[in-house]
């Protein structure tokens, strides 16, 4: 029962935290920044049917190429496509590509960092040795083996940065696992006969989620551009699908001539990108004590 009841008094002590992070976060003119940019990502995913002028896929040769203009913002592609209505549509695939591939990196790093930080010893050494070797690549250059491999889809793109995403999670997981491990209420409830996997389940899963869960947040940036990487070199969404990197590619060959192709998706991009890395930043400022009382 004491075990119990330190555990509840650490999650409330939890929730007051994170609560008191959300204040901060909302008071920090960068994460702010970040927020609403992120935010306004989210409306136009899901609005993008709504207000999208035409079809994504819809081609009329007959006004191929036209620059921006009352009928088309940002003017049409080499197949008379509305580059607008594309980038619009964009948007829910670059959101769907880092919810999908932040909680599949998730579910693979964060138990085995668990269970590396939990139990240790060659438990520990085996699934640190196999992390290493993943983190011995730049997550980028590790996709792209990874995408190569695979037939290039929307869906291998998400496996792909899922499998050279997941080590850093793993890691971060066990860092924190070894921490929580020595701590009272954890040495209690072994003492009192919990199993391993009560511990687990109860005690140390609760304290390492939040953490990681933060993490992914802040990767999904990085997520979104490593997937326009991999869409620009061929790797990753295939023509006709209106995915930010595909149509700076498909741009690319008219980009002195009709220079809107490539520009507005890589406006969208970097726009998407500094959001989340605006938040990012602003997370850390609140979180970092120091940089906190250098303010």
């Amino acid at each position: 029962m004491s075990s119990d009841v330190a555990i509840a008094r650490i999650l409330a002590q939890e929730r007051a935290r994170r609560q008191q992070l959300v204040r901060r976060t909302l008071r920090n003119p960068l994460s702010l920044a970040g927020l609403i940019i992120i935010g306004l990502l989210l409306v136009i995913a899901v609005i993008a049917p709504v207000v999208a002028p035409s079809n994504p896929l819809q081609t009329n040769i007959a006004r191929r190429l036209e620059a921006p203009s009352g009928d088309y913002p940002f003017g049409t592609d080499q197949l008379g496509r509305d580059v607008f209505s594309r980038i619009l549509y964009g948007a829910r695939i670059s959101l769907r590509i880092a919810i999908l591939t932040g909680m599949i990196a998730t579910v693979i790093g964060a138990p085995l960092g668990i269970v590396s930080g939990y139990f240790r010893g060659r438990v520990d050494d085996l699934l640190m040795r196999l992390t290493d070797m993943f983190m011995a690549f730049p997550r980028l250059i590790l996709a792209m083996a990874i995408a190569a491999a695979l037939r290039p889809t929307l869906e291998n793109v998400i496996i792909a940065i899922s499998l050279a995403a997941w080590p850093a999670y793993a890691r971060l997981a066990r860092s924190v696992t070894l921490a929580l491990r020595e701590e009272n209420f954890v040495e209690a409830a072994r003492a009192l006969g919990a199993s391993s996997l009560r511990v687990l389940g109860r005690h140390i899963f609760p304290g390492v989620i939040s953490p990681v869960v933060i993490q992914v947040s802040l990767d999904m940036g990085g997520i979104i551009l490593t997937a326009a990487g991999l869409g620009f070199i061929g790797f990753g969404a295939q023509p006709p699908t209106p995915e930010w990197g595909v149509m700076i590619a498909e741009g690319r060959n008219y980009i002195t001539s009709q220079w809107w192709l490539s520009t507005f998706p890589g406006i969208a991009i970097a726009l998407v990108v500094l959001g989340f890395n605006l938040l990012g930043d602003g997370i850390r400022d609140v979180l970092d004590p120091r940089l906190r009382g250098g303010r």
